[in-house]
């Protein structure tokens, strides 16, 4: 049986819904973001148990196919950005029909109505938090930042980020410095 879980965006998440799972005893497969596979099918009571338990934890249980496809989006291009640590250097188009076995213009349909957004805005602005996390941790160059991400060039990603944030990346390093010197030193 496949369950398809709202909100799970990090290992923690992960974490936090296999101790839930394996509390209740379920027989846990796999679980990936937004994804638990067990070994066998769920009695309604264990179902409505396992929601109620995960809500109180920020997550929802997913039930109807269009929300379940629009999480398998999201998560999907999560872990493409915060969790693989090789370059982004995939079509997105062809990563999410590969990943979910569907059309990618439906997709990208399903998603915007839903949304708001399109597939490729939300894409941007994971690419954009995944930045903004680098800039703080000060690990790589703007230039290394913009070849991890796979953006042309240098002037390419500031361009984004400063349409995105409002900021430049260089005056963003500086106000999270700033703002991380004065959280350490409390």
């Amino acid at each position: 049986m496949k369950l398809y879980i709202k909100n799970m965006v990090c290992g923690r998440c992960e974490m936090a819904v296999k101790l839930e799972l394996e509390r209740m005893k379920l027989p846990i497969i796999s679980i990936k973001l937004g994804e638990v596979n067990l070994s066998r099918e769920l009695t309604d009571e264990e179902i409505q148990e396992f929601s109620k338990n995960v809500e109180s934890l920020g997550f929802e249980l997913l039930e109807d196919e269009v929300s379940k496809t629009i999480a398998q989006i999201k998560n999907g291009i999560i872990d493409l950005v915060h969790y693989r640590n090789e370059k982004i250097k995939i079509n997105l188009s062809s990563y999410l029909s590969k990943d979910l076995r569907q059309d990618y213009s439906a997709l990208s349909k399903l998603f915007s109505e839903r949304e708001g957004i399109t597939i490729e805005h939300y894409f941007i602005a994971q690419k954009i938090e995944k930045v903004k996390e680098l800039l703080v941790y000060d690990e790589l160059s703007l230039s290394e930042i913009a070849i991890q991400l796979n953006y042309s060039n240098v002037a390419h990603l500031s361009n984004q980020f400063k349409k995105v944030t409002g900021f430049t990346p260089t005056y963003f390093k500086k106000v999270g410095e700033n703002t991380r010197k004065q959280i350490d030193s409390l």
